[in-house]
């Protein structure tokens, strides 16, 4: 087994317990019975009844007795009976002790790290930046049959083509048109009377140094270059670049950009309608985008592997599902940007966690070198 603790914390939400106190105070009997009720759910989906599970335990109980050591599971808000008389499932509780205090997560087999690995070098020497991602995600999608999602700035994005265009007298808008297509707008204030020659001038200054570059890239240039940008541009030309680039610095709704991939496995193995029903909101949540974003950068808190479950999070309706992310770093080790999957909640944890971790750091080595 590896060390878990390179995954960082686990933890994920607003959980309901930091110590869980009496749950790891749980005897072994009990925590025999809570894991049986979890491995069936997390295989099968079905819950597990006592009868049954007093054939499946290593020591010797009756139905009546494992029953008993149910009802205390139920009382501490780790199972629940989903039908009147029927076995037990986990709740999103039970499902955040198991993954945080019993879970032991596997290796990664050679088999996957060399796909991994294959994938991400191949996609790099052909696409851009935003390319290896859009393949990291649909990476992780294939090999969790989950969906894959990816969450970076639009610092990060490859630049095609950069524009000035006035708006009325003391208003210009600055285009930003990116390697994969995808259109930024930022309204600027310019000085009143801004000859039509200007913005051509500092559309063309900043053109000239795209090649392919990101907007940190291009930005962190002209900033170390300022005296060039002085000498080569009149004065209201290069108050212009910098205007521009200052204001794709700010935040806006436009600054993130997510990438979902494998959607249609989300609909696999649908038990019931209120699965259904499950999946359509969360549909909605990746096509609006902004609650799915919000919910990965939070995963930049950790050092590791963050492990979302359930309806533990009020981000977005993920009730009934879970999110595994971790997040990537470039050359000075800052944080630009989250990928992981989201899925059913009886998710192979032990598997996926692994997949994730290692394709981040994949991807950061990606993203050093890019």
């Amino acid at each position: 087994m590896i060390d878990t603790r390179r995954f960082g914390s686990r933890t994920g939400l607003d959980t309901p317990y930091s110590e869980p106190g009496a749950l790891t105070r749980l005897d072994g009997r009990s925590r025999e019975i809570f894991r049986q009720i979890v491995d069936s759910y997390l295989s099968s989906g079905e819950p597990l009844g006592s009868r049954q599970l007093s054939k499946m335990l290593s020591m010797s109980l009756s139905p009546a007795s494992v029953r008993n050591v149910m009802q205390d599971l139920e009382e501490l808000g780790l199972i629940f009976s989903p039908h009147t008389s029927a076995g037990r499932l986990p709740t999103d509780l039970g499902l955040r002790f198991f993954v945080d205090a019993l879970l032991e997560f596997g290796d990664l087999s050679g088999e996957d790290r060399g796909q991994i690995d294959a994938k991400v070098k191949a996609a790099a020497s052909t696409q851009a930046l935003d390319g290896v991602l859009s393949e990291a995600s649909s990476l992780l999608s294939g090999l969790t049959r989950g969906a894959g999602v990816v969450v970076t700035t639009k610092d990060n994005i490859r630049l095609k083509h950069i524009e000035f265009l006035r708006l009325d007298p003391d208003r210009a808008l600055a285009v930003l048109v990116s390697a994969d297509g995808t259109v930024e707008n930022r309204i600027l204030q310019v000085q009143r009377g801004l000859p039509a020659s200007a913005l051509v001038e500092a559309g063309n200054y900043l053109n000239a140094r795209l090649r392919g570059r990101t907007l940190a890239e291009l930005r962190a240039e002209v900033e170390a270059t300022l005296g060039q940008l002085e000498r080569e541009l009149d004065v209201v030309s290069a108050r212009l670049v910098a205007a521009g680039l200052a204001s794709w610095a700010e935040p806006g709704p436009g600054t993130q950009q997510l990438i979902v991939r494998g959607q249609a496995n989300l609909l696999d193995d649908l038990t019931a309608r209120e699965d259904l029903e499950r999946i359509r909101l969360l549909f909605g949540d990746l096509e609006t985008k902004k609650d799915v974003i919000d919910l990965l950068n939070r995963a930049e808190s950790g050092e590791g592997v963050r492990i979302f479950i359930g309806a533990e999070n009020k981000l977005f309706s993920l009730s009934g599902s879970s999110m595994i992310a971790a997040p990537f770093r470039n050359e000075q080790q800052n944080i630009v940007g989250v990928l992981g999957i989201i899925g059913p909640t009886r998710l192979n944890y032990a598997r996926i966690v692994p997949i994730v971790e290692y394709t981040a750091r994949a991807v950061s080595k990606l993203v050093r070198g890019h």
